[in-house]
């Protein structure tokens, strides 16, 4: 893009004119934000125009999540104009990063929200056709605090400043109808900029309104109270991001948020593919749709519906569903595989539910076994299942976990079909998370092998032969991030650490699965032998947290009200203050994320082996020089086979060895052999700490009573966990441990997801 300083400056000049009856001077940091923005927009379009009118066959990224991040800094720098834009504003006294705190977009809850960002940018800086589709929350997930330890929710507006990178496109809106309902689906359209290549590709978001927000009639008639109880029954659908499913009211607004989204995208692109005048049955010539994870599955039934209303038979409609969709797996998890009840369903959704039940018939004609395969079975409907047997492809995120999916979740699906399995690990775009958010790095890097790994990942390799010349930029850098950190951190959360302590890193979702609580007993370990003197050599350490619990999961927000405890008790004891910090960073998102990456020393992945599909969290680590803590799961086990596992620090049981350990493994014998373990667990019980509310009680029997006790192995893998965790402690400053970090670096190209949407271009949707 083309960038004219003196130009732009007066584009933004316009827009202020205009939209808020300022100028540079009088606006505000919001008003100037929106006007950069919009200047911005407004020189894309014909770029953008090409891409949405072109002929080529596209791939539709149905997902419910698209945890975007802050848009402003990476759409200039993937547009080439990030200096010039800067430039522009402090030659008139401006700074751009003013707008570090307007608007962080949270259409997501972890990993998968972000993956799927990543794809998309990554699939426009490589001329892929991806669209993204999903929906436009008001609320997003929520702004996370704490109160009294305890994790607070309130809603997260990210909209409140307004939207100036999307358009609103009501020539496209469409009808959604549910059985007690009707609503409209308006979509607004995002960019998604390729890196310096001219290519702009969409992220269409649906928002749901009322078919008539205002009833003059009904108004007249005092009857205004029924007609905004409607009106707020239909925008409350893309109210929230996972609204609260522990109730059935819960669980049936989630499915309307489902079939909201994928109902208004497909009517969306059906209409437009009709209006080129070929038959439906071609649709597969155009379009193929990826379905991320079971949310959107619901999409299928849905489009063999609307085909068979066009005039489709079933098995017409069958085979061009077969042909469009395709399904990745982001789970082992039994409770994750979205499953719904058939009564709920059916009254929700009458069409839909027909549709279900023929796919059930068709799989019982086609002689699969209905007691071994089944997509409706004892009232339930198993939506892996259906994706399974309609899509052309099914893909698992790491080769460790499509493994597991071919000889244990899914082994009489993988028997049957194989064929259909394929592996495409996950993947980072390294634009945001190095160039953007690492730039001194990235300079360095530059200045050594070129900028070909901007969109190549693997270029990173040929830094191999000079590591020890970037060591000491290296260092040098990783502290001045570990102090702007430190900066932030005594800001937001009023904690002031050292950059000179290591920095112990374990930012993602909370869940016990990803074992924030054997990361917690191990800080309570170091702390009481610390106090006790029998450990009298502790590097300096600050432990680091950062995790937000869905609403209505109670042991992952006890385990945050553990970590807040552990944190009050550490930082106030003034006999460990030189040696120990703790802080649980409060509403961890993707901004937080940028300054955290390229500052850690140690992340932390340690999740119970076979439990994590893949992560991405390690390879943004990985992709800043930082050495991997953690278990032989998911892509930590290619991290290991691309850096070699002796420059990362692995511990705990195998994905085999968990099976074996479950057959005779007893958590309070455990507890019992080890002394400093028992002292760290019993703090849940013995008064150490507050528990007005029972929660950490309840922590403790979960791990020590109850049906399944210590589920994930927190207990068992301690002593392993600890004794690693020492090592690398110990090694830590040294100049092995530095080159570990810079051999991860050269090693991350495998991780990039410019190489993870090229593999599906090829293996899955066949894009040119």
């Amino acid at each position: 893009m083309h960038f004219d300083q003196k130009n732009f400056l007066a584009d933004v000049e316009r827009v202020l004119h205009a939209e808020y009856a300022c100028d540079i001077k009088s606006a505000g940091k919001y008003e100037l934000y929106n006007a950069v923005s919009r200047a911005v927009m407004e020189e894309v379009f014909e770029d953008w125009n090409r891409e949405k009118t072109s002929e080529r066959r596209r791939c539709g990224y149905f997902s419910a999540e698209f945890l975007m991040g802050r848009a402003i800094y990476s759409n200039l720098l993937n547009l080439g104009i990030l200096d010039g834009v800067n430039a522009a504003l402090s030659s008139v006294g401006e700074d751009l990063k003013q707008f570090e705190e307007v608007e962080d977009a949270a259409l997501g809850n972890g990993g998968l929200g972000r993956l799927a960002a990543c794809y998309l940018e990554s699939a426009a800086s490589k001329n892929i056709a991806l669209d993204g589709y999903g929906i436009r929350y008001r609320y997003g997930l929520f702004r996370q605090t704490f109160v009294d330890g305890y994790q607070h929710e309130e809603g997260d507006d990210w909209l409140r400043w307004g939207d100036p990178w999307s358009v609103r496109i009501e020539r496209d809106a469409v009808l959604v109808k549910f059985a007690d309902q009707t609503v409209k689906a308006v979509p607004y359209d995002m960019p998604i900029f390729g890196y310096k290549n001219g290519v702009v590709n969409t992220l269409r978001l649906w928002q749901s309104e009322p078919v008539q927000a205002f009833d003059f009639a009904s108004f007249n008639e005092m009857k205004g109270e029924v007609k905004a109880t409607e009106n707020f029954n239909a925008t409350k659908i893309t109210d929230v991001l996972y609204p609260n499913d522990n109730t059935m009211v819960g669980k049936i607004l989630r499915l309307r948020q489902q079939y909201f989204m994928v109902s208004a995208s497909l009517q969306d692109i059906v209409r437009k593919f009709k209006a080129t005048g070929k038959s439906l049955k071609e649709l597969p010539e155009k379009w193929c749709f990826q379905l991320n994870d079971t949310h959107p599955v619901i999409a299928i039934p849905e489009l063999l519906r609307i085909l068979q209303t066009e005039g489709l038979t079933f098995d017409e409609a069958f085979e061009v569903c077969a042909a469009c969709f395709n399904f990745t797996n982001h789970t082992i998890m039994a409770e994750a595989l979205e499953k719904w009840d058939a009564l709920a369903l059916s009254d929700l959704l009458p069409g839909v539910y027909e549709q279900i039940l023929n796919c059930q018939r068709k799989l019982e004609a086609d002689g699969l076994d209905p007691n071994v395969f089944y997509i409706v079975r004892d009232n339930v409907i198993h939506m892996a299942n259906l994706a399974i047997f309609v899509s052309s492809h099914v893909n698992g995120v790491a080769e460790i976990h499509t493994n597991i999916l071919k000889t244990q979740t899914f082994r009489n699906w993988y028997e049957r079909f194989p064929e259909k399995f394929v592996n495409i690990t996950n993947g980072i775009t390294p634009r945001r998370w190095l160039l953007l958010n690492n730039p001194e790095l990235a300079r360095v890097i530059d200045g050594k092998i070129g900028t070909g790994w901007h969109t190549e990942l693997s270029e990173l390799k040929k830094l191999t032969p000079y590591l020890s010349e970037i060591l000491s930029d290296f260092k040098r850098i990783k502290h001045e991030n570990k102090e702007k950190l430190a900066a932030y951190i005594r800001t937001h959360e009023g904690v002031e650490v050292s950059p000179d302590f290591i920095f112990d890193v374990q930012v993602k979702r909370l869940h016990e699965y990803k074992r924030q609580m054997l990361n917690a007993l191990s800080v309570l370990y170091f702390y009481f032998g610390i106090k006790d003197g029998s450990i009298t050599d502790f590097p300096p350490t600050a432990f680091l947290f950062g995790a937000k619990a869905a609403p209505g999961y109670y042991m992952a927000k006890a385990i945050i009200k553990f970590i807040n405890e552990i944190a009050n008790l550490v930082n106030n004891d003034p006999d460990v203050h030189d040696k120990m910090k703790v802080v649980f960073m409060q509403n961890y998102n993707v901004s937080y994320a940028e300054k955290i990456v390229c500052a850690a020393d140690i992340s932390e992945q340690i999740s119970m082996a076979g439990m994590e599909a893949s992560g991405t969290g390690n390879m943004k680590f990985m992709l800043n020089g930082t050495v991997t803590l953690g278990t032989m799961d998911g892509a930590n086990v290619e991290i290991c086979e691309e850096a070699g596992r002796e420059n990362n620090y692995i511990f705990g049981a195998t994905v085999e060895e968990v099976a074996a350990v479950k057959k005779f493994y007893c958590p309070r014998e455990q507890v019992e052999g080890d002394p400093r373990l028992k002292r760290a667990l019993e703090t849940l019980i013995d008064g150490t700490f507050p528990d007005e509310a029972g929660m950490l009680k309840k922590l403790y029997e979960s791990m020590v009573g109850g049906y399944e006790p210590d589920r994930y192995l927190v207990l068992y893998d301690f002593a392993d966990y600890v004794r690693v965790k020492e090592q690398l402690l110990r090694d830590y400053g040294s100049e092995e441990y530095f080159m570990k970090c810079l051999v991860n670096l050269a090693n991350v190209g495998k991780f990039s997801a410019d190489r993870s949407v090229t593999d599906y271009a090829k293996l899955i949707w066949h894009l040119a």
